[in-house]
């Protein structure tokens, strides 16, 4: 008895530094977004009067057309977006996704840069570059700053659109009509920003658009299964295997083999629920364009 108090003790304490481990890359991810967000708006974008896409572009192009503080559309223009994040990922992408937006527009209206160029190729290229590093960042760290790719995530499952293809429509109103309410010009270089940002966030994360197949080889594969079905509410598919011979042999433990499919968004909490049960499981994660049909698409709202 004593023994088995032991070991659950042991595993708990395991589980709580993998979740404290998970949380503090989180928060440092997050940090350094929100951070080069910042550089990206305030060194580059906002002297300049340049725009960018998304959420954020149409925050930029709502405070050119108001003169209301900039800090304050971030937050309201966001706030729909996260809203519909929480119903489609989670609360805790949700509440993640609030404080990095609040943390955003605090340090947009109270810190200062000094400008570094007036040159407008160099500034719609690195205001863009800056820009979507923070995205990228943030959504490694488990939330976004920029609500559009929520919003499309959200889009795609009640339509035959994908999400590259709601992005890209939202995205051609918006230059549209930047280019009607100040000028060509200006619409053309927001289009050069909007792209050097969306090309930098692709090299950090692969693509927000992509889903993610993860295929798990473990002794332990039952619970790992009966993990992700309970605590993600996502479907699994399980083959029967051989195993090969390794350095220790045949294990016939490993005769199940788990593969299941998730958004780029939900990754770090699925490898998370894996290293619970297994913290040695062999995982192997790769990217899918998209999906049809099953449970990722067809998961039900609450």
């Amino acid at each position: 008895m004593k023994v088995l108090i032991k070991n659950l003790y042991h595993e708990s304490t395991r589980i709580k530094e993998l979740v404290f481990q998970r949380y503090v890359k989180d928060f440092i991810l997050i940090s350094i977004g929100v951070t080069m967000a910042t550089i990206g708006l305030k060194q580059f974008l906002l002297p300049n009067d340049f725009l960018d896409g998304g959420a954020m572009g149409l925050s930029l192009l709502t405070e050119r057309a108001t003169g209301i503080n900039l800090s304050l559309w971030i937050i309201v223009i966001n706030f729909p977006f996260i809203l519909v994040g929480a119903q489609q990922i989670s609360w805790e992408f949700a509440i993640k996704s609030i404080l990095a937006i609040v943390a955003l527009s605090l340090l947009v209206h109270f810190v200062d840069f000094k400008v570094i160029t007036q040159d407008k190729l160099l500034i719609s290229v690195f205001g863009g570059f800056f820009l979507g590093a923070g995205i990228g960042f943030t959504i490694r760290g488990g939330a976004v700053i920029d609500g559009t790719e929520v919003m499309a995530i959200y889009v795609s499952k009640k339509t035959s659109l994908t999400v590259g293809d709601f992005i890209s429509v939202f995205n051609v109103f918006l230059f549209a009509f930047a280019a009607f309410l100040f000028s060509v010009e200006t619409a053309m270089y927001s289009m050069l920003t909007y792209f050097a940002a969306s090309k930098t966030v692709d090299f950090i994360i692969n693509g927000i658009e992509e889903y993610i197949g993860v295929t798990v080889v473990s002794s332990k594969s039952m619970e790992i299964k009966q993990a992700i079905i309970d605590n993600l509410q996502h479907g699994v598919t399980v083959y029967n295997t051989d195993s090969g011979y390794g350095r220790r042999g045949l294990d016939p433990n490993k005769n199940k083999v788990i593969y299941c499919v998730v958004t780029r968004l939900e990754v770090t909490k699925l490898i998370l629920e894996i290293q619970k049960v297994d913290e040695g499981a062999f995982i192997v994660q790769h990217a899918i364009k998209d999906t049809k049909g099953g449970m990722i698409k067809k998961r039900p709202l609450h």
